[in-house]
């Protein structure tokens, strides 16, 4: 059995990830690290990602491949450097960054004709972060559901996902064909985003299961 290491910012990305996990991947043998202080740290520091956010995301994943893990799966969309830099140091088993495989997914998709699509964030870095994880020249249209991580953070699930599919419905008048979620902890806004606009709608999570399955040599017998 093989054992993945999944590395949270935010204690909302646990569980959206795991129940991804149990769907596509039940086999494999689930780490879960969380250090929920990283991103408040990032939000008020005004440091950006410097030398010693850096070296934190370095000892996290130390600490997971001292425990055994053959893959590392980090959750949260903000630290896009510091989790390349953790797969430089860590090159010979699998490390995602939480968007990498929803954006290849997405980039193969507007290779065969499909249109703009629509990237969703609830948490401001990740707007800064994301879209030049995307080739130059991709149409994207990014766009922040505000206050919906704090309704989040507030146990208001219902008024999260209303945000996030109000800024879907916004990104289908404003040209969008398609919607991605950029933050594992959006993934249960999936239906409503769907139903809102209609359009098809790419989670972080499920992308990034089928990824890392596909990078350690399990995939689907």
């Amino acid at each position: 059995m093989i054992r993945i290491a999944l590395i949270h910012a935010l204690s909302h990305s646990v569980a959206p990830i795991n129940a991804a996990f149990e769907r596509d991947w039940p086999e494999a043998e689930r780490m879960n690290l969380l250090d929920d202080s990283l991103s408040a740290d990032l939000a008020r520091g005004g440091r950006g990602l410097d030398a010693a956010m850096h070296e934190r995301f370095q000892r996290l994943a130390q600490y997971a491949v001292d425990t055994g893990a053959r893959g590392i799966l980090f959750t949260c969309s903000a630290f896009g450097p510091c989790i390349e830099a953790v797969a430089k140091r860590h090159a010979g088993i699998p490390v995602l960054k939480p968007n990498e495989a929803m954006v290849a997914e997405a980039v193969q998709a507007q290779g065969q004709g499909q249109g703009r699509l629509g990237l969703i964030a609830t948490f401001a870095a990740t707007l800064a972060s994301v879209p030049p994880e995307f080739p130059p020249g991709f149409a994207l249209e990014p766009a922040l559901a505000e206050g919906a991580l704090d309704a989040l953070n507030a146990g208001d699930t219902a008024r999260h996902d209303a945000l996030i599919a109000a800024q879907a419905l916004a990104l289908r008048e404003r040209g969008c064909t398609r919607i991605a979620l950029a933050q594992f902890s959006m993934a249960r806004a999936r239906a409503a985003c769907e139903q809102a606009s209609g359009l098809p709608v790419l989670t972080t999570v499920d992308s990034a299961v089928r990824a890392l399955r596909a990078r350690s040599g399990q995939g689907r017998r």
